[in-house]
């Protein structure tokens, strides 16, 4: 859908400001930003611009402006009610909710990509054969994260890294695999998990 000159500087502003601060911008500084002394015409730009499906806003909560990619559904078309809380131990009360819950609730506005995991190395962090791992793009990683690291150049494997000197421990989460140690120089990290998806047939 069309944009304005306006309109597609306001998008601009939001996407370098985003990436600038990894948070996006209030109202305020969109104004600041884009010399407009009116806050009611940023919230027309804002509005007209979510219409047209180019980006999403949680209203009544501050900096929640997310720039949609082009052709994707907006953020609410993903949304699913959020019905309660469910036992997984002793019965609780059902109580229905109003709230719902969406994949950007987990990925935010990070780089994310998305992996099936093949194997059953991680099964002890609950991440098992045929599960989907939600991977933030990333080249680095601290101790303990799960990660998607790249192996001597040739091969990727999921694991919790742990670096140990001159050299890596990618630590599996199954007592009967044991760690894999790499030199540091031949491990690439490529990203970290930051949730798992699970599909029942």
């Amino acid at each position: 859908m069309a944009v304005t000159r306006r309109q597609k500087e306001i998008l601009d502003f939001l996407g370098s400001f985003v990436t600038r601060n990894g948070y996006s911008p209030s109202y305020e500084e969109i104004a600041r930003g884009m010399g407009l002394k009116s806050l009611a015409t940023v919230h027309k730009h804002i509005t007209n611009l979510e219409k047209k499906g180019l980006l999403d806003r949680v209203h009544n909560h501050s900096r929640s402006i997310d720039l949609l990619p082009p052709g994707t559904r907006t953020r609410s078309s993903l949304k699913l009610p959020l019905a309660g809380r469910i036992a997984a131990g002793l019965p609780v009360e059902a109580v229905e909710s109003q709230e719902t819950i969406s994949l950007h609730d987990v990925v935010g506005n990070r780089d994310v990509f998305a992996l099936e995991v093949r194997g059953d190395s991680m099964r002890d962090e609950h991440i098992i054969d045929g599960d989907y791992v939600l991977v933030e793009r990333t080249r680095t990683a601290h101790q303990g994260e799960i990660v998607v690291a790249l192996v001597r150049g040739a091969e990727t494997t999921l694991k919790r890294f742990f670096s140990e000197g001159a050299q890596v421990r990618l630590q599996p989460a199954n007592l009967e695999m044991d760690p894999i140690y790499v030199p540091a120089a031949q491990v690439a990290i490529q990203g970290r998990v930051l949730g798992v998806l699970r599909k029942y047939k």
